[in-house]
């Protein structure tokens, strides 16, 4: 008999296990995020200020999900030309991978896709602000996991609105992910600013 599990159950050593995962920990895996990033405009820089006073000014409650992406992650995904052609936005896309071996279905839904042709060039996972960020990379990984792209590095992102990470996923031969170094806006200074260079540095990438 086939079980089904829902991704949002699934803990990190159960999407390793199952899909023989592994972390790169060697910082030039994924060095997309490093380096010399895009400038930003003094508008933007603005913008992002902004972003960051709004969200701070009521993130001392509990915050839905939903908030989180209107008030930090939609002007985000503006502002990185991500939210325009040819690149085209999915919200809550379902997903499933059978594990034949296993007698198993994974199922679950992408809060947020960013897809450009047949790739996944964004998958982004967001819980509430009262939770650790890595409590999404279990379920980020499983849908990047599940991409049709097999040749081309996909990219996650996953935010709790004080916090960003971003995530790298290769798929052929045998898979194997990275992490960026953790952001927040709790941080002096404004971590948005490098956020959004790294947005638009994938999106430089993606479209090439």
């Amino acid at each position: 008999m086939v079980q089904l599990i829902q991704a949002s159950n699934l803990n990190l050593g159960d999407v390793k296990e199952r899909f023989h995962l592994q972390e790169m920990r060697d910082s030039q895996f994924f060095s997309e995020w490093q380096g010399d990033l895009p400038e930003l405009s003094d508008a933007e820089k603005q913008w992002l200020d902004q972003i960051k006073d709004n969200f701070l000014s009521f993130a001392d409650y509990p915050l839905h999900e939903e908030i989180i992406k209107l008030s930090v992650l939609a002007p985000l995904l503006f502002l990185a030309g991500l939210m325009q052609l040819p690149f085209n936005p999915e919200a809550e896309k379902p997903v499933e991978i059978a594990l034949e071996t296993e007698d198993e279905i994974i199922r679950g839904r992408i809060d947020v896709l960013i897809l450009h042709q047949r790739l996944w060039a964004i998958v982004i996972e967001a819980k509430r602000n009262q939770l650790n960020v890595r409590e999404a990379l279990p379920q980020a990984l499983f849908y990047m996991l599940s991409s049709p792209a097999n040749e081309k590095p996909i990219f996650g992102l996953m935010l709790n609105g004080t916090e960003v990470q971003f995530v790298k996923l290769v798929k052929h031969a045998a898979p194997h992910y990275g992490l960026s170094r953790l952001f927040s806006l709790a941080n002096p200074g404004n971590d948005l600013y490098v956020v959004l260079g790294i947005l638009k540095q994938l999106r430089a990438i993606v479209l090439q």
